[in-house]
């Protein structure tokens, strides 16, 4: 194993504890805690960091893991479904940061794109997983998960990670090149 694969893994694993963590800074008030969606950073970062195979990873094992550990997220349809949005955001934001020119204006775009598409993938699991149960996912419910209740994390997801991702490209911690 080389040293960009071992300190791969060790900001994966490091990026995964913080997945787990972050949310207890702010479950004290679960309506905050979920608004602002603080195991997406974690899994954002991994993305930006560690490049997109850790990120999808660590974006399908966090909510699960935490659900199995904590029993927050519920384990289903919670948990499942974010796995795959989770996992969609690892993917995509490491995928574009690779291939994108390393300057802020992709790393939001390549910020925005992943919220797109993972918000889009948990809409996708969510109905198929109502489909499975004999209940209902309406367009108002995906509307209201994946826009209208998540705008404050939508917002400090925006405003924080890519300050942070700049800040780890100065102190030279992306290994995603």
């Amino acid at each position: 194993m080389n040293k960009k694969n071992a300190l791969s893994i060790t900001y994966a694993a490091l990026c995964l504890a913080l997945a787990l963590v972050l949310p207890f800074l702010t479950g004290q008030i679960p309506q905050i805690g979920k608004a602002l969606a603080p195991m997406h950073i974690a899994v954002f970062l991994c993305g930006f960091v560690c490049g997109w195979p850790y990120g999808l990873l660590v974006g399908f094992i966090a909510p699960l893991l935490r659900s199995a550990i904590f029993g927050f997220p519920i384990m289903f349809p919670e948990a499942v479904s974010m796995a795959f949005e989770l996992a969609t955001y690892g993917l995509i934001s490491g995928l574009l940061y690779k291939v994108f020119p390393k300057k802020t204006q992709y790393i939001y775009l390549s910020l925005l794109t992943a919220m797109a598409c993972g918000r889009l993938i948990w809409g996708a699991v969510r109905y198929c997983l109502a489909g499975l149960t004999g209940s209902g996912f309406p367009f108002s419910a995906f509307w209201a998960g994946a826009v209208a209740n998540a705008v404050p994390g939508i917002i400090l997801h925006i405003l924080l990670l890519p300050l942070l991702v700049v800040a780890l490209k100065k102190a030279n911690v992306i290994l995603n090149q």
